[in-house]
């Protein structure tokens, strides 16, 4: 199969997956969605962390021109301020659950305008992931395909949230679905731009390699694993190291079969 199919069929995956997901979690009662979706989020920490530590990174230190490996976490170092800088600009905002930090009180016109901002930076969101996918696909199949899982698991939780929003900004059912699969395949546009762009440039991927560990690991450290510590209860810890542990034993097994 050409690689292009590839790198498409697996933004499809992790996109519209996602948005699939999340509708049909959102169809759940409150109560059962309030207990699943912590445990999401636990297993989404593990997979990204796995994906950047145990897959990413290690493809961009043995990619690197002249082996010069300092150059890499460098370049994961600038690329964990930029993701800082993006969310300082409310672009990069990921939200879990009814209410979010960008989500505050002001009348309709301000919720509406909060959906709007929820849409654009999940697509720009997107994009980058397609572009993350693409960069991991073109420089080993089996590495595209941990990076995928890594987005999907991540995507999910993160979808169930924007719907949350969107619902209570005033869109309907069936047009927060219609939005959000839009947003999602941007993950196809910018991996198939990628594609086109990094397919000749194969000395600027292990850069691209780790900025794409950087997403991961900012999105699980910076975002979700202060999420899981707001349950402080010792019984919620046990589920969240099992889970977190899972979800990185998922993806060194499917590193590991796949290779």
């Amino acid at each position: 199969m050409p690689l292009i199919a590839w790198i498409i069929i697996f933004c499809l995956f992790g996109g519209l997956l996602s948005v699939l997901a999340a509708a049909l979690f959102l169809v759940l009662s409150e109560s059962l969605r309030n207990h699943l979706l912590p445990h999401l989020i636990s297993f989404a920490t593990g997979t990204l962390l796995g994906a950047a530590l145990l897959g990413l990174l290690p493809h961009a230190l043995e990619a690197v021109p002249g082996g010069d490996t300092h150059v890499i976490p460098m370049a994961v170092l600038i690329g964990l301020l930029g993701f800082f800088l993006l969310e300082k600009l409310v672009l990069w905002r990921h939200c879990h659950a009814d209410h979010c930090e960008v989500h505050v009180p002001g009348g309709k016109d301000h919720e509406h305008s909060t959906g709007v901002m929820i849409l654009f930076g999940d697509g720009l969101h997107n994009f980058l992931d397609g572009i993350l996918i693409a960069a991991a696909f073109l420089t080993d199949i089996h590495l595209g395909v941990v990076t995928s899982l890594a987005v999907a698991a991540h995507e999910i939780p993160q979808e169930v949230g924007d719907f949350a929003i969107l619902l209570h900004s005033g869109f309907s059912r069936s047009r927060a679905f219609f939005f959000n699969v839009l947003a999602s395949l941007t993950t196809v546009i910018g991996g198939v731009l990628a594609w086109l762009a990094l397919q000749e440039m194969t000395t600027v991927l292990p850069y691209v390699l780790a900025v794409a560990a950087s997403s991961f690991i900012y999105i699980a450290v910076a975002d979700l694993i202060p999420t899981l510590h707001q349950r402080v209860e010792g019984k919620a810890a046990v589920q969240q190291v099992v889970l977190i542990t899972a979800g990185v034993l998922l993806i060194y097994i499917a590193h590991s079969t796949l290779h």
